[in-house]
């Protein structure tokens, strides 16, 4: 959904309300849509998001999805969440802890107490809470009736009775019926927070248009869940956060994995070659491929292969043929494509490989976040195999990610690792379109004629730009440029294959130093102060909107602090070893067990603190700002002795 910056809230939709009832203005709220995994959460929380995103809020999201295929219904394993945080101004994360939960059985609620603040609003279907459904999450008496629910403002909504009541008329069955108090949920938190109603129900019609009287019931529900909250007393107060305050331009809302998909598909249009995604599905990826395979009109060729093996040969093929290959997968994808990447490596040809991460070892945790791939990124393949590795920070800015990606492997023949994360592809927030003129210019020149030093007028493979190292690109079947490539170690400027020790020696220096040689820009240092934090808190990947979130919230404690975040992790930029040495202490929050801080130890011989964090789940600003403020405290305490 696309929408112009500024003014763009005017209308709430057609329900208009009649019953006078208090609002209160906010800033930001965080709101939590949790249930059974088929009871339709992850619908209500991207249709919620995409009319605060019409209405023209920033916004951050996080689904969170049950890891099993199916867990037995009304279980905390099955439950499912999706979080939104939506404001008046620029925010960077989904929220600590959710001001409003809707919670639709005694699983949802449990599971999701505990990061509800004293004094927040929970929002209950009273008819989930029955003796079975409260035993199956271990609830001895029911909540609604004892203290647990004291500290916080609760309203019990018989959602599933009232969703039926309301399509008594429809002919539906009570099972058929019952499936729809999701959009009652929807509708009741729409008319308490004012926002738009047309586009959801325009979605639902055109959602459900093969099947029109599920369109008509969803809509129902939808419309009855507002005129619940219009007419019951129970809610004395709705409440409005006006649009923020955004950049002038066009915005849609956007996933991660959506960004990539279009950051591929402008590279391609940018470069005038064909894309080929050799991919195989796999959590949290496999949207790349459903995206991208929608958009054959832009040439781009998906290929759904048998394996993660095939699909990344299938990509280094469509390389050698003279388009870009790609692929996606998440961490135990890497380890299964990593024989294809180093034959990459050492045929010099542009590949991007996409890694989604999620958490590990093994199958681990398939729905859940993790930054626990970068060093197999770095070194995980056999022999000196450098490669280069782009990092997006958000799910907006893996559009941009891609585009640098692409440049990367275009310009410097070689393969680029992409590591996104299950935060940031499944989270959204809004998107600036850009103007495509804007795009780097991604051209390649190919080989077309003879280039043997000797004078032969022959085609040698591995003659080097003098600038970026990169070989000769030569697209088979183009006459007078036979050559040889393969994954045998290859004599310099010929490519006849060589076992000389000198030669392989110089060989993979060459390849080291085309990767050292990449140009990426310096580290650009946040410090408000104008110099004066002596602490730096150092970033990759999602941890950028804690991190970012925490330095403003220690900031407003009048506590100076520096933010730096790193997108080209390699190479590092030039100027980050004299960034680390100008602080007193460097914090490095990463979700691994101390990944970049390792790689930074041993290659600047700085004692960064690293704090850790593997629980599946992002850092929280709030975490991270009393991590950062103790140190600050620290390190000052320390200076002034």
């Amino acid at each position: 959904m696309s929408t112009s910056a500024n003014g763009n809230g005017a209308g709430h939709g057609s329900l208009a309300a009649t019953r006078p009832t208090e609002v209160s203005k906010l800033d930001r709220v965080v709101i939590r849509f949790a249930g059974d995994s088929g009871d339709g959460m992850q619908l209500t929380g991207d249709r919620f998001t995409s009319e605060a995103a019409a209405f023209g809020n920033d916004l951050s999201t996080m689904p969170n999805f049950p890891a099993e295929i199916r867990a037995p219904q009304g279980t905390i394993p099955g439950v499912s969440s999706f979080q939104v945080h939506f404001a008046d101004y620029d925010i960077l994360t989904p929220g600590d802890r959710p001001d409003v939960l809707v919670a639709m059985n005694p699983a949802a609620l449990k599971a999701n107490l505990g990061d509800v603040p004293q004094g927040g609003t929970i929002i209950l279907n009273t008819d989930d809470f029955i003796k079975r459904n409260l035993t199956k999450v271990g609830y001895a008496t029911d909540p609604l009736d004892d203290d647990t629910l004291a500290a916080y403002q609760v309203h019990r909504v018989a959602m599933s009775t009232l969703t039926q009541g309301a399509l008594a008329d429809t002919g539906l069955g009570k099972k058929d019926a019952e499936r729809c108090k999701n959009m009652f949920a929807l509708g009741l938190l729409s008319w308490m927070y004012h926002r738009p109603t047309e586009g959801t129900e325009q979605f639902l019609r055109e959602k459900f248009a093969k099947k029109p009287d599920i369109a008509e019931a969803n809509i129902l529900a939808f419309r009855a869940g507002w005129n619940y909250g219009e007419t019951t007393e129970s809610f004395a107060t709705t409440f409005e956060v006006a649009p923020a305050k955004l950049a002038q331009g066009t915005y849609r809302q956007i996933t991660g994995n959506t960004a990539l998909a279009y950051g591929i598909v402008a590279a391609g249009q940018r470069s005038g070659l064909q894309i080929l995604l050799g991919t195989y599905p796999i959590t949290p990826a496999s949207d790349i491929l459903h995206e991208l395979s929608k958009h054959k009109n832009f040439g781009i060729i998906t290929f759904q292969a048998e394996d993660e093996i095939a699909g990344i040969g299938a990509a280094l093929g469509a390389s050698y043929g003279g388009a870009l290959g790609v692929t996606s997968t998440s961490g135990p994808g890497v380890a299964l494509k990593s024989e294809a990447v180093g034959l990459g490596v050492m045929v010099e040809l542009p590949l991007v490989v996409i890694d989604v991460q999620r958490g590990g070892p093994s199958t681990g945790l398939p729905t859940k976040t993790e930054q626990a791939d970068l060093l197999q990124a770095m070194f995980g393949r056999n022999g000196e195999s450098p490669v280069p590795i782009v990092a997006p920070l958000s799910p907006a800015d893996c559009f941009d990610a891609a585009v640098e990606a692409t440049r990367i492997a275009l310009k410097y023949r070689t393969p680029v690792l992409l590591l996104s994360d299950g935060a940031i592809a499944n989270g959204s927030e809004p998107w600036l379109i850009p103007d495509v003129e804007t795009l780097p210019d991604l051209r390649v020149d190919f080989a077309s004629e003879p280039n043997a030093e000797n004078g032969s007028g022959e085609f040698w493979p591995y003659v080097r730009d003098p600038e970026t190292l990169a070989r000769a690109w030569a697209v088979p079947g183009t006459a007078g440029l036979q050559h040889r490539i393969g994954g045998l170690e290859k004599a310099d400027k010929t490519g006849h294959i060589s076992y000389d020790p000198d030669n392989h020696d110089k060989m993979v220096r060459l390849r080291q130093a085309k990767i050292d040689g990449i140009d990426v820009p310096d580290l650009v240092v946040d410090d408000p102060s104008g110099g004066k934090a002596r602490v730096l808190a150092l970033g990759w990947g999602s941890s950028f909107g804690p991190i970012g979130a925490a330095c403003r919230r220690v900031r407003k404690l009048g506590m100076p602090i520096a933010q730096a975040h790193l997108r080209h992790l390699n190479p590092l930029p030039a100027n980050l070893g004299d960034i680390l040495r100008s602080y007193d202490k460097v914090v490095v929050p990463e979700m691994n067990l101390g990944q970049l801080a390792l790689l930074l130890r041993a290659k600047y011989l700085v004692d960064v603190h690293s704090h850790t964090k593997v629980a599946g789940l992002p850092f929280k600003a709030e975490e991270l700002q009393n991590l950062f403020a103790e140190i600050i405290t620290s390190v000052t305490t320390e200076a002034a002795k």
